[in-house]
């Protein structure tokens, strides 16, 4: 299986945290492949990939500046996505409650909209928590990707 992690970042935070899941999991995907989301539209779930989805939070609630062409396409040129299976790691501020990380929240609403099925829940990670989100992150991913391997299992 592949796992094709989708980062939107402005401050490389989201990058960071998709770098240590591709060096902490490949022991359990033989490809993990990052990409910046700058440039790329709904075409991007074309492939056959389990996808991750790991994005910051900006301004008020806003994804991401290289995000913001692959989230408005996802409502611009719409189509079944039940193939998508996928999961969310989104990055933000807690000190900002009304829009605590918006940015893997909106991803999420659009993503299971056109039918996408996410695996387990979205995982919040908060900045002002002075936590690692790499650590965490890996964590929390190698959680995932055990039950997403489990779920690709018995659906075969």
């Amino acid at each position: 299986m592949k796992l094709k992690i989708l980062v939107g970042t402005m401050t490389s935070t989201a990058d960071y945290v998709a770098q240590a899941i591709q060096m902490d999991c490949a022991d359990l995907v033989d490809d993990i492949e990052v990409v910046l989301m700058d440039g790329l539209d709904i075409s991007v779930f074309d492939e056959d990939a389990l996808y991750l989805i790991c994005t910051s939070t900006y301004g008020s609630g806003d994804v991401p500046d290289n995000a913001r062409a692959l989230y408005d396409s996802l409502e611009e040129s719409p189509k079944y996505l039940g193939h998508v299976r996928y999961g969310v790691i989104a990055l933000g501020d807690r000190t900002y409650l009304q829009t605590f990380c918006f940015g893997g929240k909106k991803f999420d609403e659009r993503m299971q909209n056109l039918g996408a099925r996410r695996i387990g829940e979205v995982w919040c990670h908060d900045a002002s928590a002075g936590t690692m989100p790499e650590e965490e992150g890996t964590a929390w991913c190698r959680q995932w990707l055990t039950q997403a391997l489990a779920d690709e299992e018995a659906a075969a």
